[in-house]
C-alpha cells in the first residue's frame, strides 16, 4: 500500500485537528479528554462511512490492560495515602539530613525516585510536593530545588520499569514487553540519568543549596499505622508477582487486581466509595477515546503508509533511526503532552515488527525519549505542571514571587538536565545498541 486513499487523507485530517485540540489544552481551557473524545466520534462516524471502521473495531482497538492498571493503581494509591504513611516517610528523611540541604535533596530524591518505579510519576508529585514544601518551610530554606528535582527525577524514576509511566505501559502492551525485560533494559539508563541530575543541580542552584538551614522538628503522625505496613507488604508481594507475571499468565493488570482485592480484605474500615472516588477519571477517558482514535487511523492504512516511508531507514541505519528517535521523541514530549505521541508511533513499529523487522532498539529508544524529553520544558509532563502550580500558589500565598516556578526558570535548570540525560541515553545506546537488540522480543 504505497497511495494515499480517501480514507486516510480524512483519518490523518481528525487525528490533526484532535490532536492540536489536545496540545493547545493551556490556550483554550477545554480539557484534553473531551478533544480525545470528540476525535474518537469522529473516527468511527468517518470510518462508518468509508467503510474502514466501526464500533465494533473501535471496541477491540481499546488496550484494556492499560486501562485497567491505570485505574487499579490509582486506587491502590489513594488507599496508601490514607494512612499518614508517606508523610511520616518524608518527616524521617528530612530527619536524617541532618540539616544538610545536599543530604536532603539526595533522599528526598532517590525517594522520589524508588517510588516512581511503582507509581506513576503524577501521583508521586501529588504525594511529595506538598511534603517538599512543609520540609522546606520547617528547615527555612527555598523549596524551588527540591520541587524540581521532584519533577525531574519522577518522570526519570518513572522510566524504569513497566507500570512507572503511562507511555510504558502502552509500549509494553504492544510490543509484547515483560516487566522483567523493561526493568533490565531501561534500568541502567534511568540509573545514570537519576545520578546525573542528582549531580547537575548541586551547580544548577549552587547558593540556594549552599545555604545553612535548620533542623526538622515536626511531627508525622500515622492515621493508620498498620495499614501502612500492611500497604508495604501487599506492594511488596506485587512487585514479585510482576517479576514473575508472564510464568503464571497474568497481564499487568491482573497482578495489580489481584494485589487490590488482598489489600481491601486486610484493610476492613477502608471505605471503597471514598478511595475509589479518587480515581482520575478523565484521564482514563482520555486513554480509551485516543486508543480509538489511534485504532480508527490505523485501519484506514494510514500509519501502514507511514511505516513503509521508515522501513528502509530502519533496516539500513537501525542504530542512527534509533538515536533519531530518542531525540524527536524527546524535543516533541517536551513541547507537547508524550502520550499522544507515543500512541501515535506504537502502530508504526508494531506494523514493521508483524512484518518481521526487529525494532526492539526502537521500542527502547521510543520509551527513552518521551520518558526523559518530559523534563524539558514545564509544561512536558502533567507531574511537571503540578508542580508548577503548586509553586505559584506557595508565591501567592507567600508574597514571595521568588518562590514561583516560571517557565524562564524551568528552562535554565530543568532544560540542561533533560538535555544530560539525553546524552547519556544516546551513549547507552551507541554503546549498548547489541544489548538492546534483543531477538526475542515481541509477540
Amino acid at each position: 500500500m504505497h497511495e494515499l486513499t480517501d480514507p486516510m487523507i480524512v483519518a490523518g485530517s481528525i487525528l490533526v485537528l484532535t490532536f492540536l485540540g489536545i496540545f493547545t489544552e493551556h490556550v483554550h481551557g477545554y480539557n484534553r479528554a473531551k478533544f480525545a473524545m470528540a476525535g474518537a466520534g469522529a473516527i468511527i462516524i468517518a470510518g462508518q462511512m468509508f467503510g474502514f471502521y466501526s464500533p465494533e473495531l473501535a471496541l477491540h482497538a481499546i488496550d484494556w490492560n492499560v486501562v485497567f492498571l491505570l485505574a487499579i493503581m490509582m486506587i491502590v494509591v489513594s488507599i496508601m495515602i490514607s494512612t499518614g504513611g508517606f508523610e511520616h516517610m518524608a518527616e524521617y528523611l528530612a530527619k536524617q539530613s541532618g540539616g544538610s540541604q545536599l543530604r536532603l535533596l539526595i533522599f528526598l530524591g532517590t525517594a522520589v525516585t524508588v517510588i516512581s518505579l511503582l507509581l506513576d510519576n503524577v501521583t508521586t508529585v501529588i504525594i511529595f510536593g506538598p511534603l517538599i514544601i512543609l520540609i522546606c518551610h520547617s528547615m527555612g530554606v527555598s523549596p524551588i530545588p527540591y520541587l524540581l528535582a521532584a519533577a525531574l527525577l519522577s518522570d526519570t524514576g518513572g522510566v524504569a520499569t513497566l507500570v512507572g509511566d503511562p507511555p510504558n505501559l502502552m509500549i509494553g502492551s504492544a510490543a509484547g514487553i515483560d516487566f522483567n525485560t523493561f526493568f533490565i533494559h531501561m534500568g541502567p539508563p534511568v540509573a545514570l540519568a537519576w545520578f546525573a541530575i542528582l549531580l547537575v543541580m548541586k551547580f544548577l542552584f549552587p547558593k540556594e543549596l549552599a545555604m545553612p538551614c535548620g533542623k526538622f522538628d515536626s511531627v508525622a503522625r500515622y492515621k493508620n499505622k498498620r495499614l501502612w505496613q500492611k500497604s508495604l507488604v501487599v506492594m511488596g508481594l506485587m512487585v514479585v508477582l510482576f517479576v514473575y507475571h508472564t510464568k503464571l499468565g497474568w497481564e499487568p493488570w491482573m497482578v495489580a487486581a489481584f494485589a487490590l482485592t488482598i489489600l481491601v480484605f486486610l484493610s476492613r474500615k477502608v471505605d471503597l466509595d471514598k478511595v475509589t472516588g479518587h480515581l482520575e477519571t478523565p484521564l482514563l477517558m482520555f486513554f480509551i477515546a485516543l486508543f480509538i482514535l489511534i485504532g480508527g487511523v490505523e485501519k484506514s492504512g494510514l500509519l501502514e503508509l507511514i511505516g513503509e516511508q521508515f522501513k528502509p531507514i530502519i533496516i539500513e541505519h537501525p542504530l542512527g533511526a534509533a538515536l533519531l528517535l530518542l531525540w524527536v521523541a524527546a524535543i516533541l514530549s517536551a513541547l507537547i503532552d508524550n502520550i499522544p505521541f507515543t500512541a501515535a508511533m506504537i502502530p508504526v513499529l508494531a506494523g514493521l515488527q508483524h512484518q518481521g523487522i526487529n525494532v526492539s532498539v526502537m521500542w527502547w529508544a521510543l520509551a527513552m525519549g518521551v520518558g526523559m524529553g518530559g523534563n524539558g520544558s514545564h509544561i512536558g509532563s502533567t507531574a511537571n505542571v503540578y508542580i508548577v502550580t503548586i509553586s505559584e500558589r506557595l508565591a501567592k500565598q507567600t508574597g514571595n514571587p521568588a518562590l514561583a516556578i516560571t517557565p524562564g526558570l524551568w528552562f535554565r535548570k530543568g532544560t540542561p538536565a533533560m538535555l544530560l540525560t539525553l546524552v547519556l541515553c544516546s551513549v547507552f545506546i551507541w554503546f549498548g545498541y547489541d544489548y538492546l537488540y534483543v531477538e526475542s522480543l515481541g509477540q
